[in-house]
C-alpha cells in the first residue's frame, strides 16, 4: 500500500525485519519441542537463545538476506543461510523434518491475528464514534427517504443506531474470520509429520499464541481460512462505502444536511474557491473498491493444485498488507469524519417541510381506513391530493381538506391530527434500546 494510505502501526506487522523475526520465532519454538522430545540437544539449543535472544533484524540484515537470495532464488533458504552465518554449528538443528511453508503459514497466521486486532480497535472507535452521534442527535427530526425520494420521517439518530448495528456484525464476522485465519502448521513437505513429530506443532501454535493447527494440511494451511478474512474485510469495506455514501448524499448542495469537516486553510478545487467537497467519504468509497477486489483474489487462491502449487504465494504477498492496511487507514479516516461531522437540524427540518406534508400520506390513508373506506379508496383520495402538491404546489393538508370526499370522511381537526411529526417518532427509545441496549 502506498504511503498516503498507511498508518504506521499497521505497517510494522508487514515490515520484512518483522516478517524475519516471526520466522525465526518459529524455528526456534520448533527447536524448543524437539529438545523436549530428546531430539535436539539442549546445549545447541542454550546456543541459539543467547544468540538471538531479543534480536531484532536491521535494515542491513534484510539486504543480506535479499543478496543470498539473489543466488538461491529461495526467501526461506536464503534466511536460514543468514541465521547459520549468525548462530553457527548450532542452527544447523533449524527446520528439522520441516517444509519452508511451515515458516510461511504460520508467520502469515501470526501476522494476520496482529493485523485483526488492530482492525477489531479500528472498528471499536468507529463504533464509538457513531454511537455518540447517534445520541446527540436521537430526536434530531429529517425526512427518510427511499429510491431518493422523501418518504416518511425518522431522526439522524436512527440512522446512525442503523450504522452502529451494522458495525456489530462486521465486528463479529471479523472476529470470527480472524480466528479462522490464525492457524498454522508444522506438518511437513505433505503435510504427514514424516519427519516431524505432531507434538512440535502443538508446541508451536502455543508458543506463538495461535488459535490452532490446521487439522488436515497439505503442505500448506488450506486457503479457504484465509479467503474467509479477506471476505470479512471486504464487507466492512462494504460497510464504509455504505455509511460514506450516505454522507455523500447528506452534503449535496440541494441537501446539504450532513458535511465532512473542513479545516482552516482547506481548499476544495483548484478552480472553484467556494467548493467543500466531500473527499473523504469518497476516498473511503475508492478505499472499498479495492477490498471487494483484494476478496475475489483470495477467493481464487483456495484452489490449488494437489498438495500445493505456489500459484497463491504472489497473490498474499500483496494483498495481505495491502487489504489490512487499507481498511486500517479507511476506518480511522472514517471515525475522525463521523467524531467532526457537521450536522444541520434546521436545514433537516426545512427540508422535511419541502413537500408541505406529503410524509403525512400514509397517515391520512390510515385514518380513512379507520373510517370503514376500503384501502384501494381510501388511497385514490389520498394521491390524487398528493400528486396535487407535486403538480400544482398546493398545500397538501389544505387539498385534502377541501377534497369533498375526504371531508365527508375526517374533521378538520381529525386531517390536522395527521400531521404531528411525534407520531412517527414515538418508538425511538425502543430502537435505541434494541441497539445499544438499556
Amino acid at each position: 500500500m502506498i504511503p498516503r494510505y498507511t498508518r504506521p502501526e499497521m505497517a510494522a506487522i508487514w515490515s520484512p525485519e518483522r516478517r524475519y523475526r516471526i520466522w525465526l520465532d518459529v524455528e526456534l519454538a520448533a527447536c524448543e519441542a524437539m529438545v523436549e522430545l530428546g531430539e535436539v540437544p539442549a546445549e545447541d539449543l542454550a546456543t541459539l537463545r543467547r544468540r538471538f535472544e531479543g534480536f531484532q533484524f536491521s535494515a542491513a540484515d534484510v539486504t543480506r538476506i535479499e543478496e543470498i537470495e539473489k543466488t538461491v532464488k529461495h526467501d526461506v533458504i536464503a534466511f536460514l543461510t543468514f541465521v547459520e552465518e549468525l548462530g553457527g554449528p548450532a542452527a544447523r538443528h533449524l527446520h528439522k523434518g520441516m517444509t519452508s511453508s511451515d515458516v510461511l503459514d504460520t508467520t502469515l497466521a501470526v501476522q494476520l491475528q496482529e493485523a485483526v486486532g488492530l482492525l477489531l480497535a479500528g472498528v471499536d472507535r468507529a463504533r464509538a464514534a457513531v454511537k455518540k452521534r447517534a445520541f446527540e442527535h436521537k430526536l434530531t427530526p429529517m425526512v427518510g427517504r427511499s429510491h431518493g425520494i422523501h418518504a416518511e420521517p425518522i431522526t439522524f439518530g436512527l440512522k446512525l443506531a442503523g450504522w452502529y448495528d451494522a458495525w456489530g456484525r462486521r465486528r463479529d464476522a471479523l472476529e470470527r474470520a480472524g480466528r479462522t485465519a490464525a492457524v498454522g502448521k508444522i506438518s511437513g513437505a505433505v503435510g504427514t509429520f514424516a519427519n516431524v513429530d505432531p507434538r512440535v506443532e502443538a508446541f508451536v501454535m502455543r508458543k506463538l499464541g495461535l488459535a490452532g493447527a490446521e487439522g488436515a494440511a497439505t503442505q500448506v494451511v488450506n486457503r479457504d481460512r484465509h479467503a474467509e478474512l479477506f471476505c470479512a474485510l471486504a464487507l466492512c469495506g462494504g460497510t464504509l462505502e455504505q455509511q460514506a455514501t450516505e454522507i455523500r448524499h447528506l452534503q449535496r448542495t440541494e441537501v446539504r444536511e450532513a458535511e465532512e469537516p473542513f479545516t482552516a486553510g482547506q481548499k476544495g478545487s483548484s478552480a472553484m474557491p467556494h467548493k467543500r467537497n466531500p473527499i473523504l467519504s469518497e476516498n473511503l468509497t475508492g478505499l472499498s473498491r479495492l477490498l471487494r477486489s483484494y476478496a475475489l483474489a483470495a477467493l481464487e487462491d483456495v484452489a490449488l493444485w494437489h498438495e500445493r502449487d505456489i500459484s497463491h504465494s504472489s497473490v498474499e504477498r500483496v494483498i495481505g498488507p495491502d487489504a489490512t492496511l487499507a481498511l486500517d487507514f479507511a476506518l480511522h479516516r472514517f471515525s475522525g469524519m463521523v467524531e467532526n461531522l457537521r450536522v444541520y437540524p434546521e436545514r433537516m427540518k426545512e427540508n422535511l417541510d419541502l413537500t408541505g406534508g406529503l410524509y403525512e400520506a400514509q397517515r391520512v390513508l390510515l385514518a380513512l381506513v379507520g373510517k370503514g373506506v376500503a384501502r384501494q379508496q381510501g388511497y385514490v383520495y389520498v394521491q390524487r391530493n398528493a400528486m396535487k402538491v407535486w403538480e400544482e404546489k398546493i398545500d397538501f393538508r389544505s387539498a385534502l381538506k377541501r377534497d369533498a370526499d375526504v371531508h365527508r370522511l375526517l374533521t378538520d381537526e381529525e386531517v390536522d391530527a395527521c400531521f404531528a411529526l411525534g407520531y412517527h417518532l414515538k418508538h425511538v427509545d425502543t430502537i435505541f434500546d434494541r441497539v445499544f441496549g438499556r
